[in-house]
């Protein structure tokens, strides 16, 4: 294992997850549900507090691994959450009700993200959260931009997919999609970015304009 390979594992294991986190982790496991990982985490919650965040949008609920990580970042802000899977909703509510969650700062919206995110408001949220279809990651980002304030920020998980984004004899649609906008997104004008290792990459955006 290379210096950079035991490094990751470090910053991963060194995490030490909330009890609460590591039994919605547990219960992501045994239902087959790849939630982000310790150090990702851990990121959410730091940025998420850095942010102040009040109002927080996260497109793909799972079975709130990531809520409860961005609560604990911010834990009077409410999130509004976006999945097309009742049943992780439901274990997703739970969990946060167990945490000690009032009920009313997360609003579960069962449906498909693409057709609830145009009828959010624009430049509302402090702070969006991605981790759904990979597929439809640069759509989710452009509505994520869209719905952020100015100087709010933008994250999207798995932004390095499995690690393979770095590598150039990795040819197939999902890689191609993240390399597309990670190309663009280094571009733009309109965002400050940063690429974090935690997990298989935490794309970080903050919006400096409309």
């Amino acid at each position: 294992m290379s210096d950079r390979e035991l490094a990751w594992r470090y910053s991963e294991e060194l995490v030490n997850e909330p009890q609460e986190i590591a039994l919605a982790r547990q219960h992501s496991l045994e239902q087959g549900v790849d939630a982000v990982s310790p150090g990702t985490g851990a990121q959410l919650a730091v940025i998420a507090a850095a942010s102040a965040a009040k109002s927080i949008v996260e497109i793909g609920t799972g079975l709130g691994v990531s809520g409860l990580w961005l609560f604990r970042g911010a834990p009077d802000a409410t999130l509004t959450t976006i999945d097309s899977e009742l049943d992780y909703q439901q274990n997703a509510r739970k969990a946060f009700l167990d945490a000690g969650i009032a009920g009313a700062r997360a609003r579960l919206i069962t449906g498909r993200a693409l057709e609830v995110l145009p009828r959010m408001n624009d430049g509302s949220y402090d702070l969006v959260f991605i981790d759904a279809d990979p597929a439809s990651v640069i759509e989710y980002v452009e509505h994520g931009l869209r719905l952020a304030r100015v100087g709010g920020t933008v994250l999207v998980a798995h932004a390095l997919w499995r690690g393979r984004v770095a590598d150039p004899a990795q040819r197939d649609g999902t890689i191609g999609l993240y390399r597309t906008l990670l190309k663009e997104i280094s571009q733009s004008t309109a965002v400050v970015s940063s690429l974090s290792l935690a997990g298989d990459g935490l794309l970080q955006l903050t919006k400096l304009s409309v």
